[in-house]
C-alpha cells in the first residue's frame, strides 16, 4: 500500500546563512536510511563547508544558480538542469548569485551527519 508522507521536517542547515532545509524522505522525517528526498531553498551569497560524503547526491535546481567546487574546478549548475556526485568525492556547495537557489536532493544512502564529513 502506498505511504502518504502528509509533510516534510524542517532540518538544521550548515553555512554562513540560513538556509532552508526540508526532508520528505530520509533519516529524520521518514526513519528511511537507503535514501533520502530534501527540498532546498539557499539565498545569494550562501556557502556551505566542504565535504567527502560517503553517499551519492543527485541535485536538481529548479530555480537559480548552484555552485558546486570539486578538486579539479567547479561546476555552475542553473534551474533546469542536475549535477551528480559521487561517494569519498570533495565538494563544496553555494548560490554565489543574488538570486539564491531551490533545489532537489537525492543521496544515496540517505543523508547522515555522520557520513557527510565536513571540513573543519
Amino acid at each position: 500500500m502506498p505511504t502518504l508522507i502528509p509533510a516534510p521536517t524542517r532540518v538544521t542547515a550548515a553555512g554562513n546563512k540560513p538556509k532552508l532545509i526540508d526532508e520528505y524522505v530520509g533519516r529524520v522525517n521518514t526513519k528511511t536510511g537507503e535514501l533520502s528526498v530534501a527540498h532546498m531553498r539557499s539565498p545569494g551569497g550562501w556557502v556551505e563547508p566542504g565535504q567527502t560524503p560517503e553517499f551519492r547526491e543527485m541535485t536538481v535546481v529548479l530555480k537559480g544558480h548552484l555552485r558546486v567546487e570539486h578538486k579539479g574546478g567547479a561546476l555552475d549548475v542553473r534551474g533546469g538542469q542536475a549535477v551528480v556526485t559521487e561517494p569519498g568525492e570533495w565538494v563544496r556547495y553555494s548560490t554565489p548569485g543574488e538570486e539564491g537557489a531551490e533545489y532537489i536532493a537525492i543521496c544515496f544512502p540517505a543523508f547522515s551527519p555522520d557520513t557527510v564529513h565536513r571540513d573543519t
